[in-house]
């Protein structure tokens, strides 16, 4: 695998999406005008599909083999595992890109987006990363910056209650949208463009995590090493919401949550915090949600929850996995 020198490594990682990487493929293509030297790889988990074929030819027809480089993965290790092939040797090689933009395979790059970022980093060195804007097709603004979970934020965001969400609104997991550049705790992993001395100073992504809550703990892991992280509105990028994982979109009916899901949740806390703060976060979350089926039953409010997710929680949880990870 040889890639060539670059200031900007963009990885993509395909797993069933060859169609939406060659979009974003094609989407890149036109942000090369801004960003000419950038260079991307795209690694794809085996699946006993056609993406190999289809994504290396769409290479070749489109004349893209001098920006993009296709490496087969050995195996499906998720998401922290199939950026890192690419991450890591590109990172300890003598000439390591200043920046690695982690892109979803279901993203659409707004013109000047890698760009905005870009700049951003450049101007603000002590910024470890910035994430974009992430918006649906029609402009409207998705929720992209966040705070770390904790304790009360998983009571708040399982019960559901307004009430109580406004009372200890500076704790909600997903703040308002805002229109300018502010700092966060964390970014989607979508589109967030790294500095190249955050990998160094600490590591690389953890694979123990197949995906979900990956970029969580990579942020939290560069917020207690010095780094701050931002949110960049004025990059916006086209996130196509759970069109590779199929489970990220809340606004419909969604399917029963693998349960990857629920083991990066447990990680994050007991990796991150520890057994006393991982037992509570799990209690909150428990008694927050057992409120809101009751009080949903009582007010007929519509179910879009997915299937047995009180049962699949405790099944995965600290009570009924125990404190391993």
């Amino acid at each position: 695998m040889m890639i060539e020198q670059t200031d900007i490594l963009v990885v993509i990682v395909n797993y069933r999406t060859p169609d939406l990487t060659i979009d974003a493929l094609a989407s890149l293509h036109v942000e090369r005008k801004h960003v000419p030297d950038m260079q991307v790889l795209v690694t794809n988990a085996p699946a006993g599909d056609d993406s190999q074929q289809r994504i290396t030819n769409a290479i070749k027809a489109n004349d893209w083999s001098s920006w993009v480089t296709f490496k087969q993965l050995e195996r499906n290790g998720g998401f922290a595992y199939g950026n890192n092939v690419g991450i890591e040797p590109a990172i300890k090689s003598d000439k390591p890109p200043k920046y690695v933009l982690l892109l979803n395979p279901d993203t659409i790059v707004r013109e000047g987006a890698i760009a905005t970022l870009q700049n951003f980093l450049d101007t603000h060195p002590n910024v470890g990363m910035v994430g974009s804007r992430l918006e649906d097709p029609d402009g409207t603004a998705q929720a992209s910056a966040f705070r770390f979970p904790g304790i009360l934020n998983e009571l708040i965001s399982a019960m559901r209650l307004g009430f109580f969400a406004g009372l200890l609104k500076n704790y909600v997991l997903n703040p308002p949208v805002q229109d300018t550049a502010h700092q966060t705790d964390w970014v989607a992993g979508a589109s967030v463009l790294v500095r190249r001395e955050v990998f160094e100073q600490i590591g690389m992504m953890d694979e123990g995590f197949f995906l979900y809550y990956e970029e969580v703990e990579f942020c939290l892991r560069a917020k207690r090493a010095g780094w701050t992280c931002w949110y960049e509105p004025a990059s916006r990028v086209v996130h196509l919401v759970g069109a590779a994982s199929g489970i990220s979109d809340t606004r419909k009916k969604a399917p029963r949550r693998p349960a990857y899901w629920f083991e990066s949740r447990r990680r994050y806390y007991l990796g991150s915090f520890g057994k006393l703060t991982a037992l509570l976060a799990d209690t909150c979350w428990i008694l927050g949600y057992s409120c809101w089926r009751i009080r949903r039953v009582i007010q007929r409010k519509p179910d879009l929850d997915p299937p047995c997710f009180l049962r699949d929680f405790i099944k995965h949880s600290v009570f009924g996995k125990g404190f391993g990870i």
